[in-house]
């Protein structure tokens, strides 16, 4: 198989994942479907093969830099024997964790777990695939609005995602050399299962967020896919080192 440009997204069997994943397949893509080890990813599977995408899923632990090697000798091995292949196009680091809360009731558990998967693993995931990225790939880190504007009990996390935007504007540039461009995007107030699902389950939370944005609702999952796979595209391919929020004017 040629001609088709290859994506992995990481933590996609859900969420926004799941998104991402479906409108890059949509939009052309072979769609490698990055997960936890142990958890269920046919879902997600089974959506793309309803869309005739080409699909693969991957196990991956973001969290465990130590893996990273084995892990990506593994992609190596999956993509040569499925697809021919020996490089992606994209990479959208997707997987994250959130901690919401007072900022008195955060533990030091809670924020090395959250560092550890949003930043740490953000990166180190980038460091070990960038020879699958060498001269004409794309990296996409998932960001939030949250680093535009403040919210009550949202200080670390929105910090973890602050350290992404930081580190993306960073490697645009370290990067831009060796063909790769790096952007993030950074959804605003989303209805997916994300932090037990309370955008998407709660209407009182949905009101007093549609109240602050200036399209008058919370987003749709599909939209953030959508806004990744353009950035994805050709189109913008004299894009780096780029914010881009979609969250339909939230707190403006």
């Amino acid at each position: 198989m040629t001609g088709k440009p290859t994506a992995l997204v990481t933590g996609a069997n859900r969420g926004l994942g799941q998104s991402i994943a479906l409108a890059l397949g949509r939009s052309g893509h072979r769609v490698i479907a990055g997960h936890r080890p142990g958890s269920d990813v046919n879902e997600t599977a089974n959506l793309l093969r309803s869309e005739n995408v080409s699909s693969l899923a991957w196990a991956i632990d973001v969290a465990d830099a130590q893996s990273h090697r084995d892990a990506v000798a593994s992609l190596r091995a999956m993509l040569h024997a499925e697809w021919g292949l020996d490089r992606l196009d994209v990479l959208v680091n997707n997987a994250g964790v959130g901690t919401f809360g007072p900022v008195d009731s955060v533990t030091p558990q809670e924020l090395d777990a959250l560092l550890g998967t949003n930043v740490r693993g953000t990166f180190f995931l980038t460091q070990a695939l960038l020879p699958l990225l060498e001269g004409g790939g794309h990296v996409i880190n998932i960001s939030t609005s949250l680093t535009r504007h403040a919210s009550p009990g949202t200080a670390v996390y929105a910090a973890s995602k602050s350290a992404v935007e930081t580190l993306s504007r960073s490697l645009a540039l370290e990067l831009g050399s060796r063909g790769i461009r790096v952007n993030s995007v950074a959804p605003g107030p989303t209805a997916t299962d994300f932090n037990g699902g309370a955008m998407r389950d709660d209407a009182g939370l949905r009101a007093e967020l549609a109240a602050h944005t200036a399209l008058g609702r919370v987003g749709h999952p599909a939209e953030i896919g959508e806004a990744v796979a353009s950035l994805a595209s050709h189109a913008m391919r004299w894009v780096t080192g780029e914010r881009l929020e979609v969250s339909g004017g939230s707190f403006l």
